[in-house]
């Protein structure tokens, strides 16, 4: 169920025709969207549980990853997000929380952030003008909230991930985003 202020002033018939975009998503290294709506003014999806970790929870556990593991995990990730893309699909939050090891693959998950991609140059689900997604893994593009983003910041947010998996911290830190 999303959160109501996340939600305020976004049209529900929007977000549901949004939504059904990613449930046309059928590829192995995607968790599936089963199914969306919204009830008493409430909007929900759901998707179904997997057995597993967060890509989060391994990297608190064990810190980094060996060079393989890392590489097949970035390239599983890779292949799903080259599939959404193919299907004018973005995420917009590649980060370590939003990917589940599940079976000894990587699956990626909440596409609640998406931004349908748009030859037009059509609005998605986001405002124009503001960033949106974890800012330790945005692109500069996306961090100042650029109307020129597309698939590359999913590219971008996924060598952020890929740099912390090799080498146990994130690559950029500082005292502000």
């Amino acid at each position: 169920v999303l959160d109501a202020d996340l939600t305020a002033g976004l049209a529900a018939e929007r977000f549901l025709l949004e939504i059904a975009s990613v449930a046309k998503l059928t590829h192995p290294h995607i968790v599936p969207l089963l199914d969306s709506g919204e009830t008493a003014g409430r909007l929900w999806f759901v998707m179904p549980l997997l057995e597993g970790d967060s890509l989060r929870a391994r990297l608190k556990r064990d810190r980094q990853l060996s060079v393989g593991e890392a590489v097949r995990l970035a390239r599983e990730v890779a292949t799903a997000l080259a599939y959404a893309h193919s299907h004018g699909v973005m995420h917009r939050d590649i980060k370590p929380e939003n990917i589940l090891l599940s079976g000894g693959s990587a699956a990626v998950a909440d596409f609640g952030l998406v931004k349908v991609l748009s030859s037009s140059g059509g609005e998605g689900l986001t405002k124009t003008g503001i960033a949106v997604g974890t800012t330790l893994y945005m692109s500069p593009e996306q961090a100042t909230g650029s109307e020129q983003v597309d698939a590359r910041t999913d590219i971008y947010s996924l060598g952020c991930m890929l740099y912390e998996m090799l080498a146990g911290e994130q690559p950029f830190t500082g005292s502000s985003p």
